[in-house]
């Protein structure tokens, strides 16, 4: 059986991928900010066989040793993010987010290569639709998601003679706790769906659907690529 760790696999997109890829028959492994957190997807995810732990990933020691532990590495799945909306205009909230979602998640990346690279293994990363355009609420948001994009292309250029696959999904509008105010206001879920093609609100399961694809030997020639999954928000 194949093996994943999804960071930031308890909740949100992270928890919706983290679902896909035990349906699909890995083992996953699957991390969340904190012990609240962790507790209450083990008791949501009671039935699965997802294991889960706590894991910062500010933490570069706390990384390294999460990964020195494991004895085989398949795929790794970088979800772990928040976003401050207009705090992210102080400079520590800027730091802060960057840090979880940009260095975040290159430091994953680094703690998991060499096993990776013992089974030509596949990451995917989780840029987003800002990746594409600023969001004038979300600054560090924005140039964080800009940054994974860019650096899962770097990663995909270097790591290829390692015959590690290095990819990225980049969701739009998804249903989950993040987004639930904005889906409750009409003044905002209006255009929302308005500029959407598809005139809806995308599931953590369909972000996932195209996760377990990308790390799927039915994608073993492709690398350095960011997919959007977003019902055509960015296209418009």
């Amino acid at each position: 059986m194949k093996k994943v760790v999804v960071i930031g696999g308890t909740r949100g997109i992270g928890e919706g991928v983290s679902v896909a890829l035990a349906g699909k028959g890995w083992s996953v492994m699957a991390t969340g900010v904190d012990d609240a957190e962790v507790n209450a997807f083990r008791h949501e995810q009671a039935d699965s066989m997802i294991s889960a732990q706590t894991l910062d990933v500010r933490d570069n020691a706390a990384v390294v040793s999460y990964f020195n532990e494991l004895n085989s590495l398949d795929a790794l799945v970088n979800c772990a993010g928040v976003l401050a909306r207009e705090a992210e205009y102080e400079i520590e909230t800027f730091e802060r987010v960057i840090d979880i979602n940009l260095t975040g998640t290159m430091r994953c990346c680094l703690a998991a290569h060499a096993l990776l690279a013992r089974n030509g293994g596949a990451v995917v990363n989780t840029a987003s639709m800002l990746s594409y355009f600023g969001g004038p609420l979300v600054p560090a948001y924005s140039a964080s998601k800009g940054g994974v994009a860019q650096l899962t292309k770097s990663l995909a250029g270097k790591w290829a003679a390692d015959d590690i696959r290095v990819n990225a999904v980049a969701p739009g509008w998804i249903e989950t706790e993040m987004t639930g105010a904005l889906r409750a206001d009409p003044e905002r879920n209006a255009p929302i769906l308005g500029r959407t093609p598809m005139h809806r609100w995308g599931q953590t399961a369909e972000v996932g659907a195209l996760v377990a694809w990308l790390v799927s030997e039915e994608a073993s020639f492709i690398t350095g690529a960011v997919y959007p999954v977003d019902g055509g928000y960015s296209a418009m």
